[in-house]
């Protein structure tokens, strides 16, 4: 049984993305995520190498395998880029994580033979043994089908424990989130309330010497919660016409004071590590005083609020295949609604 861990290193690993848009087929596509895969596994050993054998924790950027769909319909880019739950890319990412007994973390586009026709975007952690110990589907998005869209037979297959998962290990309570969803501080708020100690966060983003909404919340995501945020961003995104670096740069460690511990500039780099010292923050969580805010919570305060509240409707991609339109146009719907009901 391995022994829980007070302290440990963790890596940001900030890596180009190569999209698979331009390829024509599955097997093309396929090709290309092998490629990426083969390349990651040479830059984790080095990265390994450099900062030490008790780097226990690597997170890798959002859908850092394949891009995000660019004019795809929903089935054109579940065939042609999303692996399956036990997909050889998941086994040879698992063979990384076996070889270097670490945790290893990313985001990449799933199917689910449950929801057939529809794919969804999951963050996963991969643990020392190569088996898959959180799966996370991202509840908030404007344009990919979340388990919000089908959200009662959702939750027959996998209970609210698998909405907000979280994956208790040797090296802390981990859970993850993705990309944009720093910014709604409801979810992390549900994994942190089911015991999230480090967030793990892929994302690909604008980066910008100045503070960002998608910064300032990483660092209210740490405070609020106290919990570590480890957030990989890309080193660009290639084969796309979007000019390579509009997403690259500034991943960063952040620990339960809310302090950057850790950052890159742009570009490739492994500069993004340092260490996540889980006694620190046990202690900090069960010491009384006005920063515990996690222990002041009143979560019945807000609970009758938010039963009472309906902004996005739930369960839009229940009934039948729809195009990518349905995306806008049901965010459209409920701006109206709520406009006319004074809320906006």
């Amino acid at each position: 049984m391995p022994t829980n861990l007070e302290s440990f290193r963790a890596l940001a690993l900030q890596v180009t993305c190569h999209a698979v848009n331009q390829t024509s087929n599955r097997h093309e596509a396929r090709s290309l995520m092998q490629n990426s895969i083969n390349r990651l596994a040479q830059q984790i050993a080095a990265s390994i190498a450099f900062i030490g054998f008790d780097c226990r924790l690597i997170v890798l950027p959002e859908y850092f395998l394949t891009g995000f769909p660019m004019g795809d319909t929903l089935g054109g880019w579940a065939e042609k880029a999303c692996i399956e739950m036990a997909g050889a890319e998941y086994e040879a990412l698992g063979k990384i994580a076996q070889k270097h007994k670490i945790f290893l973390a990313g985001n990449a586009y799933e199917v689910d033979p449950n929801f057939p026709g529809l794919y969804f975007q999951t963050c996963f952690i991969l643990d020392p043994s190569g088996s898959i110990v959180l799966r996370y589907r991202r509840l908030n998005s404007l344009f990919a089908p979340t388990p919000h869209d089908v959200w009662d037979k959702y939750l027959d297959c996998y209970g609210l424990e698998g909405v907000f998962p979280v994956a208790k290990t040797e090296i802390g309570n981990l859970a993850a989130l993705a990309s944009e969803e720093i910014l709604y501080p409801e979810v992390a708020r549900c994994l942190a309330m089911r015991g999230a100690e480090i967030f793990v966060h892929s994302t690909s983003e604008v980066y910008n010497k100045n503070l960002t909404p998608k910064d300032a919340a990483k660092i209210t995501r740490a405070v609020e919660n106290l919990a570590y945020v480890v957030s990989a961003n890309t080193a660009g995104i290639a084969n796309i016409a979007i000019p390579i670096a509009s997403a690259d740069g500034g991943s960063k460690i952040i620990d339960h004071r809310g302090i950057v511990l850790a950052e890159t500039g742009a570009g490739e780099s492994m500069a993004a590590f340092a260490e996540i010292d889980l006694a620190a923050l046990r202690r900090d969580r069960r010491r009384p005083g006005l920063n515990n805010l996690l222990a002041r919570q009143r979560f019945e305060l807000y609970a009758e609020s938010y039963r009472q509240s309906h902004f996005y409707p739930a369960n839009t991609m229940l009934e039948g295949e729809v195009d990518r339109k349905h995306f806008l146009q049901t965010q459209q719907a409920t701006i109206e609604r709520l406009s006319n009901l004074g809320i906006i």
